[in-house]
């Protein structure tokens, strides 16, 4: 298994143990094939026509689908983006022993560009083309803003090493309106890309990874006021078209039979932001963020004409990380061997239709709080958000309260878990009685699974440490004077002030003082001279 402790943060990319090359037909096996991943950002199961979205406004999106495979059980490592990111005000990101897809990729010959949101680090040793790409025109970040420019910055958007321009002000977003341009432009990158990769007969890794259905959605203007959905049906209109466009591109240039494209998301739609600015999870329970089905429970598609035989369901329980290990069978390519690999390789699922018997893992941060073995879905902590947070108008679950489920206090249930069958109940409201055999029998085999699953991690170093805003402002005007931290590199941050986590993660931007960073085995030691900071104060 791949650093407990990292896992938000590379489980988006981790290694898969399994190199079925057999699976492979002759001409797959003559040349690399082409490998196209989609992947939107808060695009809920439901979004889709495919998957049972009323109107009806994704007919290339469906057309993929008819003449692909669906993926009914395909999930997400995490609820939210940073399994797959890493949030702007965190100044960790991946690192380098990390071997991350493009790296391996790069080995075999393959030319690898990132289009859209980069979001595994945005300091210098985390750019993407330090990783394994080539090439990439994005941001290291979602389009959040806009910013003062003063305090804070507008997000960069970067042409490989050089920056561009920012999001609202080079590239526009009208927040009013909803209308912006970027979407184009990413599709029109993705297509000139692949143009000069069929012209140079080199193979190609395409990760195409755009954010318009995160809030704040945006379409471009000819895409605004045309869904009955709203400004985000316009973003999914948009990008559907944009998929089409990408796909007959394929099949025009004679190299749709050589290219691998799969289509999913980071997350579940992000119902706080719904339905204005959030999108839909069809069936299941709650949204981005939680670790019910709406949260992490993915819209996946398969496409290969020649390959995968149309118009395919597969039940086959998958998981983003299973991307890595599926395009390396894809390249021909062994996995490294030498580290514990999360993701199984899904072409025996996709090409021959076999059910690979596998569990799937919902972790929240590095919580396990679920865990789905077959039908069969227990939950070892349930939590939508706090008391506080929904006191204020933030709800995760909007309309759908299920009693001692959507608990709004973190409730541990590892004595006796709460289980659902999702397939008489997708919507996780019907807890099986603890008393029945089949409760008894389910919980007994996924007990053994949890047990397997915790004996294989490996603990790792924590990149997720959070910065406030607040504290870095109000620390800007304080003098310099000298500073010493002594620190155990375990510790969780919670248990810190938290006026304190700018101190500990972002010891660069303090330039301004005298810092001496040192290792300790079992305690924070915190030594400063005369300072105090508000109402908190610190002694030497």
């Amino acid at each position: 298994m791949a650093s407990a402790a990292l896992r938000p943060l590379c489980l988006c990319w981790a290694l898969g143990p399994l190199w079925l090359c057999w699976a492979l037909g002759p001409a797959a096996a003559a040349t690399n094939t082409n490998i196209l991943l989609l992947l939107m950002d808060d695009m809920g199961w439901g979004d889709l026509g495919a998957f049972g979205e009323p109107s009806k406004e994704t007919p290339n999106l469906d057309q993929m689908a008819a003449e692909g495979m669906l993926f009914l059980d395909f999930y997400t490592a995490n609820p939210l983006c940073s399994p797959s990111y890493t949030p702007q005000d965190i100044v960790g990101g991946i690192q380098d022993s990390e071997l991350l897809l493009p790296e391996l990729l790069k080995k075999a010959g393959y030319t690898n560009k990132i289009i859209g949101k980069w979001h595994l680090g945005h300091r210098p040793q985390f750019h993407p083309l330090r990783h394994g790409f080539h090439e990439w025109f994005g941001s290291p970040n979602c389009h959040f803003g806009p910013y003062d420019n003063r305090e804070r910055p507008n997000i960069p958007v970067y042409r490989d090493w050089e920056m561009v321009g920012r999001y609202y002000e080079d590239f526009k977003i009208d927040l009013k309106t909803g209308e912006a341009n970027l979407t184009q432009l990413y599709l029109q990158e993705a297509l000139d890309f692949i143009s000069k990769q069929q012209a140079s007969q080199q193979p190609f890794f395409l990760y195409w990874a755009i954010d318009a259905t995160h809030a704040p959605v945006y379409a471009s203007k000819q895409f605004l006021g045309t869904s009955q959905r709203g400004l985000y049906g316009d973003a999914v209109r948009e990008i559907d078209d944009s998929i089409g466009k990408i796909l007959k591109h394929l099949q025009q240039l004679g190299i749709s039979e050589n290219t691998f494209v799969f289509f999913t998301s980071d997350n579940g739609a992000a119902l706080i932001s719904a339905p204005k600015q959030g999108g839909s999870n069809g069936p299941f329970l709650c949204g981005k963020q939680t670790t019910f089905e709406g949260g992490m429970r993915e819209p996946a598609i398969a496409w290969w004409p020649g390959h995968i035989p149309a118009g395919g369901v597969s039940h086959q329980l998958g998981s983003v990380m299973d991307l890595f290990s599926t395009s390396l069978s894809l390249a021909n390519l062994p996995p490294p061997s030498d580290r514990q690999i999360d993701g199984i390789d899904l072409l025996p699922a996709i090409l021959q239709g076999k059910l690979i018997d596998r569990p799937i893992f919902y972790y929240r941060g590095n919580e396990l709080m679920a865990v789905r073995a077959g039908l069969y879905k227990a939950h070892y902590w349930t939590w939508s958000n706090s008391w506080e947070e929904h006191s204020k108008g933030i709800d995760f679950c909007p309309g759908q309260s299920v009693a001692g489920v959507t608990t709004h206090t973190q409730e541990e249930h590892t004595i006796l878990p709460l289980l659902f069958h999702l397939g008489r109940d997708p919507g996780e409201k019907y807890p099986l009685s603890f008393a029945s055999e089949e409760y008894q029998r389910a919980v007994e085999r996924i007990s053994g699974l949890v047990q397997q699953h915790k004996a294989a991690l490996v603990p790792g170093q924590p990149q997720l440490n959070v910065c406030d805003q607040a504290v870095m402002l109000s620390l800007s005007s304080l003098p310099a004077l000298p500073l010493r931290l002594c620190y155990h590199p375990t510790l969780r941050a919670e248990k810190l002030p938290k006026w304190m986590e700018l101190i500990i993660v972002e010891k660069l931007w303090l330039q301004k003082w005298s810092l001496d960073f040192k290792s300790c085995s079992d305690k924070w030691i915190i030594s400063v001279a005369n300072w105090s900071l508000g109402t908190n104060n610190l002694g030497s």
